[in-house]
C-alpha cells in the first residue's frame, strides 16, 4: 500500500506563506491535526472579533495569539526546509515508494522566509516599544 508523497518545497511554501492557518499541518498530518485546528480557529476569531468591532483587549489578545502563530508558521518552514532529504522521507513518505530530491527551490524559500521572519520580528519589537514607552505616540 502507498500513501501519497509529501513535497517538502511545497510543505515549506505553505508554511512560510500560510503557516498562520496551518495550512503545512492540514497537507502534512491531515484534518486530524489538532495544532492545524488551533492555528485556524485562532485567525478565524480574529477575524470575527476584528468585523464586529468587539472590545479592543480582546482583539489583541487574539492579535498576539496570530503573531505567535504567524512567527511558528515561519519557525516550522525553516525547520521544514532545512531538514535533509533522507529524514524527510523516513518521517513523511516511508510509504510513499518515492524519494524526494529538493533542489535549490527549497533553499529559495527558507532564505525567503529567513528575510520575512527576521523582518517581522524587528518590525513587532519595535512597535511593542512604542506602545509600552509611548502609548503609541510614534504611530
Amino acid at each position: 500500500m502507498t500513501t501519497s508523497h509529501k513535497n517538502k518545497t511545497f510543505s515549506t511554501l505553505l508554511a512560510t506563506v500560510f503557516g498562520s492557518l496551518g495550512a503545512h499541518r492540514f497537507y502534512l498530518y491531515g484534518k486530524k491535526d489538532c495544532w492545524a485546528w488551533v492555528s485556524a480557529l485562532i485567525f478565524a476569531a480574529l477575524f470575527v472579533i476584528a468585523m464586529a468591532q468587539l472590545p479592543q483587549t480582546l482583539f489583541i489578545t487574539f492579535l498576539t495569539l496570530f503573531l505567535i502563530s504567524f512567527f511558528a508558521g515561519l519557525i516550522a518552514a525553516l525547520a521544514i526546509g532545512l531538514t535533509p532529504d533522507e529524514k524527510w522521507d523516513r518521517q513523511h513518505n516511508a510509504a510513499s515508494g518515492r524519494t524526494s530530491n529538493s533542489g535549490w527551490a527549497v533553499i529559495l524559500l527558507v532564505i525567503l522566509t529567513f528575510a520575512l521572519g527576521s523582518t517581522s520580528l524587528i518590525a513587532a519589537i519595535a512597535r511593542a516599544f512604542d506602545l509600552y514607552l509611548t502609548g503609541g505616540a510614534f504611530g
